[in-house]
């Protein structure tokens, strides 16, 4: 006697809440995430289909297999995730759990889903994010992707939140939702601080210079 699992009919897509690491593509026109454990290897899109990472031939979620999109009811519980050293530069994503799924008590395992809202966390230095940067690591044909400010970026491939968006389609939102502004950073924090520092430094020394070429021009006096 097989046991089955009760079936839900609902309404309206659920809702649930994971983490993914943002990515662009090498030729720098598509735009999606990957996952942060089984699913890393796999690439998704904004509209996806959830495919078997061990290669089986078989409708996803299975009941013997792990395979499918994964998330959890709560955002708390995912956002709780972020706090890992590994996860740090991931972002908060908000889906809508489509096609079949499996009910956990902490979420869903599922088919297909449409991620609908990415939260990307502050810079490295504390600075509201500006941009999502080449984060220095990656998956074949695609470039891993990291929260930056407009004063860390420098010379690396970067994104503005919109940016990402549009590359991603389907209606995607991306937003910020942390850090502080980078004029209240506390003193020795970012790059930001260092150049000005920097400035000032230069600006001090040309004044002693000028002097100096003054007391030249003067000659010895007596």
């Amino acid at each position: 006697m097989r046991l089955r699992l009760p079936e839900e009919r609902p309404t309206e897509p659920p809702t649930g809440y994971k983490i993914a690491h943002p990515v662009l593509s090498q030729d720098g026109t598509r735009a999606g995430f990957t996952g942060v454990s089984l699913g890393g290897a796999l690439p998704y899109g904004v509209l996806d289909e959830a495919r078997c990472v061990y290669g089986l031939r078989h409708r996803t979620p299975h009941r013997r297999c792990d395979c499918g999109f994964h998330c959890v009811h709560d955002p708390a519980t995912a956002e709780a995730m972020l706090c890992t050293a590994e996860h740090r530069a991931a972002v908060l994503l908000e889906v809508s759990v489509l096609g079949a799924y499996i009910r956990f008590e902490q979420g869903f395992r599922y088919a297909r889903q449409r991620v609908r809202t990415a939260t990307i966390g502050p810079c490295a230095c504390g600075a509201v994010a500006a941009a999502l940067a080449d984060a220095g690591w990656g998956r074949p044909g695609w470039r891993g992707l990291a929260a930056t400010c407009a004063g860390c970026v420098r010379g690396r491939t970067a994104l503005s939140p919109a940016g990402f968006a549009r590359l991603a389609g389907d209606g995607l939102r991306v937003r910020a939702g942390g850090g502080v502004a980078a004029g209240d950073l506390p003193a020795g924090l970012g790059v930001s601080e260092l150049v000005a520092e920097a400035a000032l430094l230069q600006a001090r020394l040309d004044w002693f210079q000028t002097q100096l070429a003054r007391l030249d021009e003067g000659g010895p006096q007596g």
